[in-house]
């Protein structure tokens, strides 16, 4: 037997924890090998003293990383035979799946060469008109004439292959190799991808079975961090094992389920390290929570909590120090043996001791296999191939590095002609090779055992079903049942709630002030006839306010998206159970906000006040509240993106509020649309109030709703209700002037108290009911999960991009034959030489030649920020010096190297720095921050740009501005070459990969040629070891060239390392370990350690070795005195501060220079401006969804009230239908808001990155926001406008066409309104979660005191100064008065006043007097009986008395634009003093 086949025999238990097969069997288990592996961990566990427990195997490797508190050491064999007994004895069967795949290939849409471009505005209004005949012809037409599937594209090629339980495989691969792809395949997450065909066997188990039945058994653990910000890590993992916690079968005998999850959590805590966070809040960009590394350490936790038998790791070490990242690796490498796991993990930059711990390894190259086998066998198969021996990188730097064309280096005497290279080449070899065959051989071998010898598969179902709690089904993939998960999601979602502190105020706080507001508004209305509309209205600006609160539901539903996909992935839940775990929990938080705003609007506004009416009134505001909020979270969960829930709402929330009964009774609409009152929630909801409200009150007519009466001079009336007058209020009976509130509704509304609770309350509920379930039904079938981006988008190139493309393949090509010609040259030719001719070039961003180098220095450096109780220390006299070179930044997680780096580079704003920090020995002028460049950890940029636009952007304004284009531009394209980014010049930043991302900030920092000093924050973290080796080449010959460099970094190989010239080494705390040269080979580092007792061994990293002496990982620390005692007593802590004062008197001794010549920017004002406002423009128009959807809106809103309104005619209740049409252009800047807020906060959030480097000032960012927006605020402007009055017939007046063409000015202003008053508060606002808290309360004031909603009649109110403050009083007095000017009324025949003049009197005898002084007119003055008085003659009457004028149209509408300039003004300076970027 080969050595392969010897080695594919050893099966998975590597220790005593779980049962050993047969001995009989082929596949034995090396239990020498096992008991080896753990005797040299064993040191490193710790556990209690107690006796083996509930969650003994679990708890085997509890204590991997050092434990918090010192406890006894124990004996590892005692211990996993003790639990492995106790397992035995209690009959729980052990779970083995071992996973083979035979000929596994994945494809995806889209051809070869094919490219994605970015969608457009212009392509987006397009295609909205071209939708349904294309939809019609591809979907309905085409398929019955062309019989052929789309393009697609193989991004993993065919490939077989083995891993038993109990083994680990390390995929490795560049970027694009198909590593991702592999480990979603394997742990059956295949959603996103177009066909995945081949035989994936889980234990003999088929893909699709194991999807069905064991779902929760194979997991993918994502490269990102999704977790729920506002729960702590123990509720997370204490939400996780309440779902995978096995039942009573499943655990040992006598222990409860909270015993084991207190076990499991404590186990799984204290493995990573993060005990100490456990009652901290898991945190995210805009929550303060844990660190990022110990956020991945939770992420970890989590997915170990779902105890799943074959698990894939996705570069989950990123982001940890090379000792953490160790460490974890060792806790996989311990479960992956007690349990018998199945484990595949993908790493970056993985070092000698994390290779080590692996079975096989796995190398892939543009998704074909090019070796799989034992990773002791790989590096020499590589090598027999004709790749050069380098002994000096690391085994997975090696391996993955034969797979890069610019990284390989082959063999003396061998070259690319006569050695495998390509990825078919590599691959076919391969499938040739004896690995191979042994691999086939093995592979057969362990498929006919899985099918004949089956006790480990039936061991398996047995054990999964032993895991299920009582009643949950056998063939259901989940341990837990409905119930049980609704009732722990109910538990999980009001946590959530309750510790969002500021949700929760704000939101409470909120709902109180507008309900105060709401009542204010409407305090004490009479029980007379003035009382009776307004009354109407304050019910229904109560239910509107309640139910379109719950809009806000539908961008929740979708931030949780990532989270939910997760986790049902894990199978720790249905999706259908958090439909109503959502709605359990969100009950008494709703239930008790609802009643806080019912109270005052109720009572203040002298509602019936008995508890009945009150009680009645709060029921159906919070029933219908839960309607609407079932409503919008189904498009939460029904819809792709926000956008397209948007528009969608955007057809219901027009027709909620203008069907609901009280704008439009249902009796005068329009036949064709009135069944859209009955399809309304809103609708019964509000008829059941009114109801409630006026079946317990009586009205008395009087004032203006008397007729005749008298008013001003006139006083021959009666005062009270006479036979010869009438009472115009609805169900008034001839004579009496008390209206019973019945008749009132039933005459005006068409309502009965009869339908109170046998229809109206009956129909919510269904409707509460209905969403429930469409919120189930959706999650559960039709899942709108967020796709990952894994292809790049392409913006369509222009002639010069063309060119310039053209011109950067070619020489690309150049440099490929350049780099074979050197591979294949003269073996006697140094590595480096080959490597230089091969490369570009370009030379770098160097200071200027002659032009003496200044050297930053800093002396006791101190930092200090403050905390709960006081103030915390962060650095501590840290000293240093970066001068012409490389220097490294490296230390522990939160030891304070990125706090270090933001300090010097002056980008700290809050707490306190002390200390001297001294350039040339002078102190920091203003131009400081334009002298450096910064490459920070988080890539922020304009994510619809493309590279080659976001380099020039830098170059454009950050080099001199006395530079010209041209030369900026080529010297782009010189970046473009060396970063190797010339095939992604035209990809768009969002859909980048995040190594490409990364080499595209530290090209936007070189794009500015920085003259004193380049600051990059972990420039390789989450990169390969390719990329991570390519940028800190690219560091070196910058450094070369003379460029001061200082750079934090993680995780470095060795040769990575020594790149480094120099090394400031900080530990926890801020304490400076050590500062001076690294040296030749680490010699100078490691003498300095090894003077001192930490001796690193010949074969282990420097980089990793240094970190484990001072006991940066859970190792302790070599030596019994701490590493920064020794550094400030050592000799070459005095050198140091030699060297620092002969630097700084070399300093002083240069001349000054002129202060005159410096500016904080490197361009003026006018081009900044210009430039920034070009990228806005060019962003917007590349957001389709953004500018669409507005556009969107407006149309459908105008579109919809003109189809109520259609074709208006002159009657007393069509020009009130003109009133209501023109307010709902008031609704406009509601809608813009609401998209203006996010899009603005975002970004500032670029803005603030940018402006840390001085590239653009914060007026240039203000002014460009606003400018920008101007375009697409004209067109949804004029779309608005001309689907307003032309169909409702608008300008019939005595303004005329020139009266729309004023409207039309009106609407462009209110557009503009809505985009300068949403960057205000986004201005204003740390977040968009404050930002859009303040949307309801500005909306309601807006819309609530312009005069229309309440009419602004006399000086007595109490908000008379609101209504001359509100900006709206000015737009709808312009547009009320100038479309109602001059405009003849003519009632019709329902709308008359009938009364009866004195015996031998006429209408006009009895009456005239009356309409001379109030308006109107008489319909038959001559008749003497049945008088028919129309209320309104002409427009003006109606608007007159309301203090609006005609003359003064054009002063109120430039008031309105006032308003818009002190929006911008405001803005400006918001942003200029207030950017909320604390750091």
């Amino acid at each position: 037997m080969t050595d392969t086949a010897k080695d594919s025999t050893q099966v998975q238990e590597k220790g005593n924890s779980t049962p050993p097969r047969s001995p009989t069997s082929p596949f034995s288990v090396n239990v020498a090998q096992a008991e080896e592996e753990f005797n040299a961990l064993s040191r490193q566990l710790t556990r209690h003293s107690q006796a083996a427990s509930s969650g003994a195997t679990t708890r085997a490797a509890s204590d991997l990383e050092k434990a918090v508190d010192q406890e006894a050491p124990f004996d590892l064999r005692e211990y996993l035979t003790s639990s492995n007994d106790a397992q035995q004895a209690a009959g729980i069967k052990h779970k083995h799946v071992g996973v083979t795949w035979d000929d596994l290939e994945v494809k995806v849409g889209g051809g070869v060469n094919s490219k994605i471009y970015v969608g457009t505005f212009g392509g987006a209004v397009l295609n909205f008109f071209l939708a349904i005949p294309l939809y019609l012809w591809y979907q309905v037409i085409a398929p019955f004439f062309f019989k052929q599937e789309g393009p697609s594209r193989v991004i993993l090629h065919k490939q077989s292959g083995m891993l038993k339980s109990g083994e680990m495989c390390l995929v490795l691969g560049c970027p694009g190799s198909g590593c991702t792809t592999f480990l979603k395949t394997v742990a059956n997450e295949r959603q996103t991808f177009g066909n995945v065909a081949g035989d994936v066997l889980y234990e003999g188990i088929d893909a699709h079975t194991m999807k069905k039945y064991y779902k929760g058994e194979v997991v993918y653990n994502h490269e990102d961090d999704r977790h729920i910000a506002t729960l702590t890590v123990a509720q997370t993992l204490a939400f996780a094992l309440s779902t995978k916690t096995p039942g009573p079968n499943g655990r040992l005998p006598g222990v409860s389920r909270k015993e084991f999850d207190a076990e499991v959590q404590d186990t799984l805590l204290r493995m990573l390290n993060i005990s100490h966070t456990k009652q901290t809040l898991v945190g995210d960009e805009f929550v303060r929570g844990v660190s990022g590394g110990e956020r991945k350490r939770v992420s970890i936790a989590e997915m170990m909590a779902t105890r799943a038998r074959v698990q894939s790791w996705d570069n989950s070490t990123r982001g940890l120090d090379a000792s953490t990242a160790l460490d974890y690796v060792k806790c996989l490498r311990i479960m992956t043996d007690i349990l018998g796991q199945t484990t595949f993990v993908t790493l970056y930059q993985a070092g000698e001791g994390i290779y080590d711990l692996f079975d096989k390894v796995m190398v892939l190259s543009e998704g074909r296999q090019v070796f799989f086998g034992k990773p002791t066998e790989a590096r020499a198969y590589f090598e027999s191939l004709g790749y050069k021996p380098l002994p000096r990188q690391s085994t997975a730097d090696y391996l993955t590095g034969c797979t890069d064309p610019n990284e390989r280096q082959f063999a003396p005497g061998r070259s690319a002609h006569d050695t495998p290279s390509t990825p078919e080449a590599l691959e076919s070899v391969f499938q040739s090779s004896q690995v191979s065959r042994g691999l086939d051989d093995d592979r057969e071998k362990y498929k006919l055992y899985m099918e004949t010898e089956r006790a480990d598969q039936e061991a398996f179902r047995e054990a999964v079903a032993a895991d299920k709690k009582k009643g949950v089904s056998k063939k259901s993939p989940y341990t837990l049942g409905f119930t049980g998960q609704v009732r722990a999601l109910t538990v999980r979602q009001f946590q959530m709630r309750l510790q969002d502190k500021f949700q929760l105020y704000t939101s409470f706080a909120l709902s109180t002030v507008l309900s105060i507001v709401l009542g204010a508004a409407f305090l004490n209305l009479p029980t007379t006839s003035a009382g009776a509309f307004t009354r109407g209205g304050v019910i229904f600006a109560a239910l509107l306010t309640t139910c379109l609160d719950a809009f806000g539901e539908m961008p929740t539903q979708m931030l949780g998206r990532p989270i939910l996909r997760k986790q049902t992935s894990y199978s720790m839940y249905r999706p259908s159970a958090l439909a109503l775990a959502n709605t359990f929990a969100d009950l008494p938080f709703s239930a008790a906000r609802v009643l806080i705003f019912n109270i005052p609007v109720y009572f203040m506004a002298h509602l019936s006040r008995t508890a009945g009416g009150f009680w009645t009134f709060h029921l159906f505001n919070y029933v219908a509240y839960l309607a609407m909020q079932g409503f919008f979270r189904t498009f939460g969960v029904l819809c792709t993106n926000f956008h397209v829930a948007f528009r969608l709402s955007v057809f219901f929330i027009p027709n909620f509020v203008e069907y609901t009964g009280y704008i439009i009774p249902v009796i005068k609409m329009k036949r064709w649309l009135f069944w859209i009152y009955y399809v309304n929630p809103i609708a019964y909801a509000w008829q059941a109030c009114i109801e409630n409200e006026f079946m317990r009150i009586q009205l008395t007519c009087d004032g203006a709703y008397v007729i005749p009466r008298n008013i001003g001079p006139v006083s021959k009336y009666p005062d009270t209700l006479g036979p010869n007058q009438a009472c115009t209020l609805f169900g008034a009976s001839a004579g009496s002037n008390i209206v019973d509130g019945e008749s009132y509704i039933s005459a005006g509304y068409g309502l009965s108290s009869s339908n109170l609770w046998k229809r109206n309350l009956l129909v919510l509920l269904a409707f509460m009911i209905v969403f429930q379930l469409t919120q189930i039904i959706s999650l559960e079938y039709f899942p709108a999960y967020d796709s990952d981006i894994n292809v790049e988008i392409f913006a369509r190139e222009d002639d010069d991009a063309k060119k310039r493309n053209e011109l950067a393949q070619a020489r690309k090509a150049e440099k490929s034959a350049a780099l074979q010609a050197a591979n294949s040259s003269d073996p006697a030719v140094g590595d480096d030489e080959k490597t230089k001719s091969a490369t570009t070039t370009m030379t770098p961003a160097a200071p200027a030649a002659g032009k003496p180098k200044k050297i930053l220095t800093w002396s006791e450096l101190n930092y200090h920020v403050p905390v709960p109780g006081g103030t915390k220390r962060l650095l501590h006299d840290v000293q240093g010096y970066v001068g012409p070179g490389l220097t490294a930044l490296m230390g522990a997680s939160g030891a304070g190297k990125t706090t270090c780096l933001d300090v010097l580079a002056q980008r700290k704003n809050i707490g306190v720095v002390s200390g001297e920090i001294l350039l040339g020995g002078r102190p920091l002028s203003s131009d400081f921050a334009r002298g450096t460049a910064y490459a920070e950890q988080m890539d922020v940029h304009e994510g619809t740009a493309t590279v080659r636009e976001a380099l020039r952007f830098s170059a454009y304004l950050r080099q001199p501005a006395e530079i010209p284009t041209h030369e900026k531009d080529d010297y782009v394209e010189e970046l473009l070459e060396l970063l190797e980014l010339q095939d992604l010049s035209e990809a768009l930043i969002f859909s980048l990969s995040a190594e490409s991302r990364k080499r595209l900030t530290i090209g936007v920092e070189l794009a500015s040629k920085p003259e004193l000093l380049l600051y990059l924050d972990e420039p390789t973290s989450g990169l390969d070891s390719q990329s991570a080796w390519n940028i800190v080449r690219f560091l070196r010959k910058l450094a070369d060239q003379g460029q001061a460099i200082l750079c934090t970094i993680h995780q470095p190989s060795s040769l990575l390392f020594e790149s480094f010239d120099r090394l400031l080494l900080l530990e926890r705390g801020g304490e400076t370990v050590y500062c001076g040269p690294i040296g030749k080979d680490s010699a100078v580092l490691r003498d300095y350690f090894a003077s001192r007792g930490a001796v690193c061994p010949s074969d282990v990293n420097p980089a990793e070795y240094m970190l484990e002496a001072i006991g940066a990982g859970t190792t302790p620390r070599v030596g019994d005195r701490d590493w920064k005692d020794i550094w400030l007593e050592s000799p070459e802590c005095q050198k140091l501060r030699d060297e620092i004062e002969a630097i700084k008197k070399e300093g002083l001794a240069l001349t000054e220079p002129d202060k005159k010549d410096q500016t904080t920017y490197a361009t003026p004002f006018w081009y900044q401006l210009r430039t920034v406002t070009y990228r806005n423009a060019l962003s917007l128009w590349r957001s389709p969804d953004y500018l669409f959807s507005r556009l969107f809106v407006c149309a459908f809103i105008s579109l919809f009230v003109s189809l109520s309104f259609l074709n208006l005619g002159v009657s007393t209740r069509d020009l009130q239908f003109r009133v209501f049409s023109l307010f709902w252009v008031s609704i406009l800047p509601a809608i813009v808001m609401a998209q203006i807020e996010p899009l603005f906060i975002a970004n500032r959030r670029i803005f603030i990155r940018e402006a840390s480097s001085r590239i653009y000032s914060p007026y240039v960012f203000a002014v460009s926001q606003t400018i920008s927006e101007i375009p697409g605020s004209i067109v949804c402007g004029i779309v608005y406008w001309v689907l307003l009055v032309y169909p409702q017939g608008f300008g019939q007046g005595a303004a005329g066409t020139n009266g729309t063409g004023f409207q039309l000015l009106v609407t462009l202003f209110m557009m503009m309104f809505g985009v300068s008053l949403g960057q205000l508060v986004a201005a204003i606002s740390p977040s968009v979660q404050v930002a859009v808290l303040f949307n309801p309360f500005l909306t309601l004031v807006l819309t609530t005191f312009c005069g229309v909603t309440i009419p602004h009649v006399t000086d007595s109110y109490w908000w008379t100064w609101l209504y001359q403050l509100v900006p709206y009083t000015r737009s709808i007095a312009a547009m009320v008065s100038t479309e109602l000017h001059g405009l003849k009324i003519r009632c019709k025949s329902d709308e008359f006043a009938v009364f009866n003049p004195p015996s031998n009197s006429s209408c006009s005898q009895w009456a005239q007097d009356f309409v001379n002084v109030a308006g109107g007119y008489l319909d038959n003055p001559d008749d003497s009986t049945n008088c028919r008085y129309c209320t309104y003659a002409v427009g003006d009457e109606f608007y007159t008395p309301l203090g609006i004028r005609y003359s003064l149209r054009w002063r109120d509408a430039f008031i309105f634009l006032a308003f818009v300039g002190f929006n911008i003004i405001a803005t400006i300076i918001a942003s200029r003093y207030l950017r909320y970027a604390k750091r």
